[in-house]
Parts: structure tokens; C-alpha cells; sequence
């Protein structure tokens, strides 16, 4: 106890109470992470220690296997093997003669002799072509033939008597593996347990010292109040005010230039709203007010977001990509990175085995490796859900996701943004202009004109109400 008093003053030290508990919550997040993908990354070491094994009962398998083969059949494979390397070459030779065809033609008839002797010339040159070939099976056949007689027989016993041992040994071996890798993840399961507690320990004692004194209704998520964003004499957003509850999909709509766009980027602190407040309830259960966050501590709150235009790094494969979105949660720095120490490694495979997680349920673990550059638009949208999804947010907003897309994949998205809200138990914050999207999925939506609230309900209320109809369809003139 002694000691973390000691650790806590040092930290205070350094850090002012919001700046120490953002530090301590990071140090939490990778005991938790690291604990979650513990099996994950064991996985993928008794993955390692068993390919090896299995690579050298191989090895000691080869020769007792090609003892106990059908030899025709073997022969037969290799024969077929060596001829179509052959035939390879051929169809270079094949091009050859025949592209040298049309300059005979023109050589012949300027030394005087006729067409058609150019074209027995190439006729000869084509039948030499595939006499080799046919000298070439010959030779073939003939060292099947020898390969026969030097090994016709078939043996399985040593084949069948060694598989049987390494069999079994392969099964011992494993369980030893297992017993292994599950007394790690035990031993490290409970170190980290009781780092956690440890670390849970520290956050209660440092927010002891920081009074939050706003609190939100009962089952509201984000509040927004009196939001104002202008831009000169353009009033972009102007004095709106919302409730996004817990676990809804919250619908924003509106016409073009109504301003939802530019909500989300005051939100996600992309601009500094000229006037209002937003109040979140973050991951961590505290009511913050998202105007005292940089844009690069949003995500350390709890909201993650994705854009109307796809956003991703084409250069670098998938799976980087998502990992592109926990660049901030790394708690190594940058001299840590660059010296290779082993944390750095340590972090990399528990992110990997995370992303991989989210591939999988987003039912494209498939790409992982494929550079994201000139993947089809409808997986681009699915790897950008993908990556909102790594910074463990309780808010995700999403930038017309359906934008681009078919009747088919819209339908699918559909599907995946209900499976992320109840699997991942986080509220969703939709702008989009598919009404049919928004009819299906939304359990709230808010619609918008020139950032000023016109209608706030169900989506059949809204879809009713007169305003709306007049801002999307225009009034009909007397």
C-alpha cells in the first residue's frame, strides 16, 4: 500500500488529476485487452510449436512414404509435371516461329523467290518444333519405364509402423503443449487480475479528486444543448438541442446543406462549436462535456466515428488499417517504438488478435492481408465499420454508410449495424440519406433544416410530420 501511495504522489506529480486518470485508464484498457486476447495469442504460439513438429515427422516420413506409394502413379504425376514445364517453353518457340513468319515473307520476296517457299520454310521450322516435343516424350516414357523397373514394388509396412508411432507421439506432444500454454495463461491471468484490481484501485482514489457536477437524464447517452456552429454570417447549426438514449440507433437527417455533417464534426471536436454544450456519459461512467476534449481524446472517451467518404490507408493492408484506430491507445511511446523493445510486440499481438476478432464478425477476415487499394467500395465501407469498432467506443457515428452502395449491400448493412449495436452493446448515431435505411434501422430520428430542429420522434412521426415533408419535397406554391 506504501508503495502505490508513493506511485500515486509521483504520478500527481507530473500529471494533473484529469491528465493522471486518462494515463491510469490507458494502463487498464491493455491489462483488459491483454486479458481478453490472452487465448488468442497463446493460440498462435501452439500453432508455431505444432507446424514445426509436424514439419519434421514429415521430413521423417518421406522416405517410408515414397516406399509405400502406387510408383505408376507417382511416375505418371512426375511424367506429367516435366511436360508441361516442356510445353511451356514450347509455346514460347511456337510464338517465336510464327511472329517470324511475316518477316520471311517480306526477305523472300525481296531476294526474288516466292511466297510460297517462305512458307515451307516455316512449315519445316513448326515440324521441328514438335518432333522435339515428340523426342522429348519418348525420353519420358523411357525414364518411367526405368524408374519401374528400378522400384516395383510397394511396401507399407515401415510407412504404416512409423505413421502409427509419430501419431501418437504427434498426441502426446500436443497435450504437453496444451498443459503448457494453459498454466501461462493461468499464471498470466492472474497477474493481470491483479493489475486490474490494482489499477481500478488508483482510478477510484485519483476521480476522488475531480467533481463532476453535470449529470443526464435517466438512459440519455449524449445531450445536446443549444448547439451553434457558424461559419462567418453562415449559420450552419444553429441552437440545436437533442437526446441520444442508451442503445438506440439514433437517426440525424435533413437535405443537403441541412448541417448534420457538421453536428458530427462538433461532436467528434473536428470543429469548436461556436456556442452549446455536448454532454456524453463516457466509457468509464462519468459525464463529461465533450468541448474540454482535443479531437485526439475523443476516442479516449468512448466515440469513434466513420465518414461519408471512405477513409482509409490504401497502401497498407486491412488488417493495419484497423490498427491504424488504436494509435492513441498504445501505451508504448515513441522511443519505445523506435529502440524495438519488447512491449512493442507484446501490444502488436494482442491489437492483431483484436482486429482479427472484428474481421471475422464483420465476415471479412479473408482480406486481412490484401492491401486495402482496389478492394471492391462495399468491403472498404465494411473495413471503415471495422475500425471504428477497435477503440472499444460506447458511441459510434457513422457518416452515411450506406452511401455508394447497392439494394443488396444496403440491405447487409442494415443487418450488420443492429448486430454491432446488441453484440457490441454500443449506441449507434446515424446520418444518412437512404430513407429506406433510416426507416428500418433507426429506433429514434431527428430531422434538421438549415441546423435548426424541425422534428424529433419515431421514424413513422417524423415521416408524417408536415415540416419535414415541406424541407425535403418544398412547399406547393398557391
Amino acid at each position: 500500500m506504501a508503495k502505490t501511495s508513493v506511485n500515486s504522489k509521483i504520478g500527481e506529480f507530473f500529471y494533473s488529476p484529469a491528465s493522471h486518470l486518462i494515463k491510469l485508464r490507458k494502463e487498464l484498457q491493455w491489462a483488459i485487452a491483454e486479458k481478453q486476447t490472452l487465448k488468442d495469442v497463446y493460440e498462435e504460439e501452439k500453432y508455431k510449436k505444432l507446424t514445426a513438429i509436424k514439419s519434421k515427422y514429415d521430413n521423417l516420413l518421406a522416405k517410408p512414404a515414397f516406399k509405400a506409394c502406387d510408383k505408376v502413379e507417382y511416375a505418371d504425376k512426375v511424367m506429367a509435371d516435366k511436360l508441361q514445364a516442356f510445353d511451356l517453353k514450347q509455346y514460347m518457340q511456337h510464338r517465336a516461329v510464327n511472329h517470324a513468319l511475316t518477316k520471311a515473307i517480306f526477305k523472300a520476296i525481296k531476294k526474288g523467290e516466292s511466297y510460297q517457299s517462305a512458307i515451307e520454310k516455316h512449315q519445316l521450322q513448326f515440324k521441328k518444333v514438335v518432333a522435339q516435343r515428340e523426342e522429348f516424350v519418348k525420353k519420358l516414357q523411357k525414364e518411367k519405364q526405368d524408374f519401374l523397373l528400378k522400384y516395383n514394388t510397394k511396401d507399407c509396412t515401415e510407412y504404416d509402423q512409423l505413421l502409427a508411432k509419430l501419431k501418437d507421439d504427434y498426441q502426446q506432444k500436443e497435450k504437453e503443449i496444451n498443459l503448457k500454454i494453459n498454466e501461462k495463461i493461468s499464471a498470466r491471468s492472474k497477474k493481470l487480475d491483479d493489475k486490474i484490481a490494482c489499477l481500478e484501485q488508483k482510478i477510484a482514489n485519483v476521480k476522488t479528486k475531480i467533481k463532476h457536477t453535470v449529470t443526464l437524464e435517466k438512459d440519455v447517452l449524449l445531450s445536446v444543448k443549444g448547439l451553434k456552429q457558424y461559419f462567418g454570417g453562415l449559420k450552419a447549426v444553429d441552437d440545436l438541442t437533442f437526446n441520444v438514449k442508451k442503445g438506440e440507433i439514433f437517426g440525424l437527417i435533413g437535405p443537403n446543406g441541412a448541417g448534420k455533417t457538421t453536428v458530427f464534426n462538433c461532436i467528434t471536436r473536428f470543429y469548436d462549436a461556436t456556442g452549446g454544450d455536448m454532454y456524453f456519459e463516457n466509457k468509464y461512467g462519468e459525464v463529461v462535456n465533450m468541448r474540454d476534449f482535443k479531437v485526439h481524446d475523443v476516442i479516449l472517451q468512448g466515440i469513434s466515428r466513420t465518414f461519408q467518404n471512405v477513409e482509409l490507408v490504401k497502401e497498407v493492408s486491412v488488417l493495419e488499417n484497423l490498427l491504424v484506430a488504436c494509435t492513441r491507445e498504445y501505451q508504448s511511446n515513441f522511443w519505445i517504438h523506435a529502440l524495438g523493445l519488447p512491449i512493442v510486440q507484446k501490444e502488436d499481438k494482442i491489437l492483431k488478435a483484436k482486429a482479427m476478432n472484428i474481421l471475422k464478425f464483420m465476415g471479412i477476415e479473408n482480406y486481412a492481408g490484401w492491401y486495402a487499394m482496389g478492394l471492391p467500395y462495399g468491403i472498404l465501407k465494411k473495413v471503415e465499420i471495422a475500425r471504428a469498432l477497435m477503440s472499444d467506443a460506447k458511441l459510434i457515428i457513422m457518416d452515411e454508410p450506406a452511401a455508394g452502395l447497392n439494394d443488396s449491400e444496403t440491405a447487409e448493412l442494415t443487418e450488420i449495424i443492429k448486430k454491432i449495436r446488441d453484440q457490441f452493446n454500443v449506441t449507434i448515431l446515424l446520418v444518412e440519406h437512404d430513407m429506406g435505411l433510416v426507416m428500418n434501422v433507426c429506433d429514434t430520428v431527428c430531422a434538421i433544416s438549415f441546423g435548426q430542429l424541425l422534428a424529433i420522434g419515431t421514424p413513422e412521426e417524423v415521416q408524417k410530420n408536415k415540416a419535414v415533408q415541406e424541407a425535403y419535397l418544398g412547399v406547393e406554391e398557391e
